[in-house]
């Protein structure tokens, strides 16, 4: 069982349900893998900024213990609401999202976390993971505290999940995106995210710094690059009619980390990342019943 820490922003979701109607549930890229690293046996704590005792951040905080996530990163503060978004979903389970999270607290991480109890719990974790996500929502001041959590990190998971609309420029998101992965061990990347960032030569780049990318392509297919060794190409996998196509990256990073974790080789992991991902998108939300878990 390895340690991580995960870092990142968890928001209210209401899935749209026609004629008016709503679920509600709790979701967020970093924490949505961090609730599959807690269900494949790791021992996971999620650190963020809720509000004080609404009933959402109540729902938040109930979820993660339910999940067996540590909250004791999870800090609370009085008077604020997490973040709030919805989800519309066509025909083939794509979806389009609409955001409420400008005053979300944790976007003033630096202020209102406990940096030095968040420092001491990536230097003794396994593995502290984020994502380009985690990057945009804590603005600059926030950026600058987690390069130098990561400096001190024994290990980093990257997932290079670019959202131009929380982004000042470009410019900043491709500064910031690749100093955290040139400071990871793991780095996911799909060919959108840097052809959008304008960074299609950079997973080479990183490989050589001695992170392990997946380079995910426009084909679906999987090229792994490693330090010192020839890029391994991994043909599509199955395909798969989605439900909803929400937590298919953040589920497959977690089944490609936990493998990871366990000693599993990268191809072994791409496999484990790949089935809990199919599972997943058959089910509407980004966090499935625990008792639908492939076994």
């Amino acid at each position: 069982m390895a340690r991580i820490v995960a870092v990142g922003e968890v928001m209210v979701e209401l899935s749209l349900a026609g004629e008016g109607r709503a679920q509600i549930a709790y979701a967020g890229d970093t924490f949505n893998t961090a609730v599959y690293l807690s269900r494949l046996g790791h021992d996971v704590a999620y650190a963020t900024v809720l509000g004080g005792d609404d009933p959402f951040s109540r729902g938040v905080a109930e979820l993660m213990a339910a999940e067996g996530l540590d909250a004791s990163l999870a800090a609370r503060v009085e008077g604020r609401l997490p973040g709030l978004y919805a989800i519309e979903r066509d025909a083939a389970g794509e979806r389009r999202f609409f955001y409420w999270r400008g005053e979300a607290p944790v976007r003033q991480l630096p202020e209102l976390a406990d940096g030095e109890a968040l420092a001491q719990a990536t230097r003794a974790a396994d593995l502290t993971y984020l994502s380009a996500i985690t990057l945009a929502v804590v603005g600059e001041a926030g950026r600058t505290m987690l390069d130098g959590l990561l400096a001190g990190a024994k290990a980093v998971g990257f997932d290079l999940n670019y959202r131009p609309r929380l982004w000042p420029d470009v410019e900043t998101a491709r500064a910031a995106i690749d100093r955290a992965a040139l400071a990871a061990r793991y780095v996911s990347a799909s060919a959108e995210d840097l052809d959008a960032l304008g960074m299609g030569d950079a997973p080479e780049r990183w490989a050589k710094a001695g992170a392990e990318v997946l380079h995910r392509g426009h084909d679906h297919s999987l090229t792994i690059l490693r330090p010192g060794e020839a890029p391994v190409r991994i043909a599509p996998g199955e395909t798969v009619k989605p439900v909803d196509t929400t937590g298919a990256g953040d589920s497959f990073n977690a089944g490609y980390l936990a493998a990871r974790l366990d000693g599993a080789g990268p191809e072994a992991a791409t496999a484990a990342g790949r089935t809990l991902a199919g599972v997943v998108v058959r089910h509407v939300g980004a966090i499935i019943p625990r008792e639908a878990m492939p076994q």
